[in-house]
């Protein structure tokens, strides 16, 4: 059976969270590199192995836009590069492993667990009037927004500072497992998410 990156076991992982577990895909995978292949199928995402999708969301373009109160600019330095995105991704696995004497996958399943809002809010418009309600976020949204947030967090702990990219992950990926509210950025966000839509019901 193939070893992700030819080390790490996606044997025995356990995924707590029922409604994320059958959104994770965890195919034993020597390289992560699907080629795209499940893009224009429904849900073809949910196919595709989880690390992958987290390098995925690397390859994110700096568009100049202020998220959070700081403003990216990577002039798309990351679009299109995948295998880097993959060196990045396995280098952060390494240091998890390093830091935490544990399967940097069952590390990072935990913290998509944690990073992942149970609600946020959506706008509706009636009789012209917009107003903002509360609704419970779908399974496959959950994971997207708790991937979009643990890269963003690392895309932003990296960028202008001397912490390389697969450092700035592994960081955010130890701290949200942890459920470190303090220095993790994806909680943040989850707390923030939630917040707004406990005040919208």
């Amino acid at each position: 059976m193939d070893k992700l990156f030819g080390k790490y076991s996606v044997e025995n992982i356990q995924i707590k969270d029922l409604s994320l577990a059958q959104n994770i895909s965890l195919k034993a995978i020597l390289v992560p590199h699907t080629f795209g292949r499940h893009a224009k199928k429904a849900l073809g995402k949910t196919q595709i192995n989880v690390v992958e999708r987290l390098a995925n969301k690397l390859m994110r373009g700096g568009t100049g836009a202020k998220t959070s109160g700081k403003v990216i600019r990577t002039h798309g330095r990351m679009q299109g590069k995948k295998l880097h995105a993959l060196k990045v991704v396995e280098g952060a696995m390494g240091i998890v492993e390093e830091q935490t004497k544990e399967n940097p996958v069952q590390v990072l399943i935990r913290a998509l667990e944690n990073a992942a809002p149970r609600e946020d809010v959506t706008r509706v418009s009636h009789g012209g009037v917009s107003y903002q309600i509360a609704v419970d976020v779908s399974a496959t949204r959950r994971l997207d927004m708790a991937l979009r947030n643990i890269s963003l967090a690392a895309l932003m702990g990296s960028f202008n500072k001397p912490k390389s990219l697969s450092q700035a992950l592994a960081d955010e990926i130890i701290s949200t497992a942890k459920g470190d509210m303090q220095t993790s950025y994806a909680i943040k966000k989850r707390d923030e998410t939630e917040r707004m839509a406990r005040s919208a019901r």
